[in-house]
């Protein structure tokens, strides 16, 4: 069997690698990713080796006047940008905005790690198997005298099972067969806030380190810029499934449901689904951002396309923030809270009582605030 992955928004899935402003140069609205040890070769001939390594040592970014030619010659990769301005607000920017993060790749291309897939489905199982009394339980341990590395692993035995009769084991997600580049552009993004006035919410921009400024002037806030894959970009890799493990004698023996199969991990994933993008719908109105709520509302009606034909979606990777992660989706419960409240990461935000998280990392297009990063489509293909 294979599955196919769909993109509906843009998606990174990453592995930790960012491209540093030295990597790579900015010519004709392309980040063009230079082959540096081709470059040291061909300056080794000559005297303009240690000018260049001077300023990789010192600079922010490569000097253009001086080495631009270098992006038309010796680049690796030519990446275009979504629009024709966010190359405009990469030259204004500094610091860690010029910090590209990559979609995940190998020797052969860029792929789709399968553990993504199945990550994002173990969350839609874990939230569709939650039981009163599961909070509280982890809200007991981590109110201990010792906070637990893994404070939610018994809620996550009580959901799935333990680990010799896991309901995820059922199923298995290959990396994905490697794609072209072309399905692949650099997306600007912008960090949204909800800001309080007048017993309501406007919509803010996040600076950095700190501070907002205004919803109509997102260009003065702090851009962040990524490698993601294209809307309608696809993967497709080996999906597969253990079937032994609904033998009758096996089933009662591991304690699985007589409903226990694909239909019912997917189905789990989309109930998930509807619940975050109905969270995220509720942050678009909060915000006042109508173009960001048509992009949820269109993933609605997908989602309900998805059920009708035994697919489902999932929010993976990079961007999501905190709600695309978490079992969890309810932040206004007390125990929920509570629970944060022992990791001092959260404790600033929590305490401004404003909804939580009040942040989200909003992809632009068309130089506009349109959508939110990471959805995708699953089909099976038996």
């Amino acid at each position: 069997m294979r599955y196919r992955v769909t993109c509906l928004t843009p998606v990174l899935v990453g592995d930790g690698r960012r491209l540093s402003p030295i990597d790579y140069m900015v010519w004709k609205d392309h980040v063009n990713v230079l082959d540096q040890w081709r470059i040291f070769r061909l300056l080794a001939k000559g005297p303009r080796l240690e000018g260049y390594l001077a300023q990789l040592k010192k600079a922010d970014k490569l000097d253009f006047a001086s080495w631009g030619g270098f992006a038309q010659n010796f680049a690796g990769r030519r990446i275009p940008f979504e629009n024709a301005a966010s190359s405009v607000y990469w030259n204004r920017a500094a610091g860690e905005s010029l910090h590209i993060p990559t979609f995940c790749a190998g020797a052969s291309g860029q792929y789709l790690p399968g553990a993504a897939i199945k990550g994002a489905l173990r969350t839609g199982m874990v939230f569709s198997h939650w039981r009163d009394g599961m909070l509280q339980d982890v809200l007991a341990r981590v109110k201990g005298e010792r906070l637990p590395r893994r404070p939610a692993e018994i809620v996550e035995e009580q959901a799935l099972g333990p680990s010799g009769s896991n309901r995820m084991r059922f199923v298995g997600a290959g990396d994905s067969t490697p794609v072209a580049n072309t399905q692949f552009k650099v997306y600007l993004l912008r960090t949204s806030t909800l800001v309080p006035r007048g017993g309501a919410f406007v919509l803010g921009w996040k600076q950095s380190p700190r501070g907002a400024v205004e919803g109509t002037r997102p260009e003065d806030s702090t851009p962040a810029f990524a490698e993601m894959a294209v809307p309608g970009a696809t993967f497709t890799g080996a999906w597969d499934e253990k079937n032994f493990f609904l033998e009758p004698e096996i089933r009662r023996a591991i304690r699985w449901p007589e409903s226990m199969n694909r239909a019912r991990i997917f189905e789990a994933a989309n109930v998930y689904a509807a619940g975050l993008v109905a969270l995220q719908r509720q942050y678009a109105s909060w915000a006042g951002m109508g173009l960001l709520d048509q992009s949820l509302a269109a993933l609605e009606e997908r989602l309900a396309a998805a059920r009708d034909k035994g697919a489902c979606l999932l929010s993976i990777g990079w961007g999501g923030g905190l709600p695309a992660k978490s079992a969890w989706l309810d932040t206004t419960n007390q125990d929920y809270r509570g629970i944060l409240e022992a990791f001092g990461f959260y404790n600033r935000a929590l305490a401004t009582n404003l909804p939580f998280p009040k942040t989200r990392r909003i992809v632009f297009l068309g130089n506009r605030p349109a959508t939110l990063p990471g959805w995708v489509e699953l089909t099976v293909e038996d």
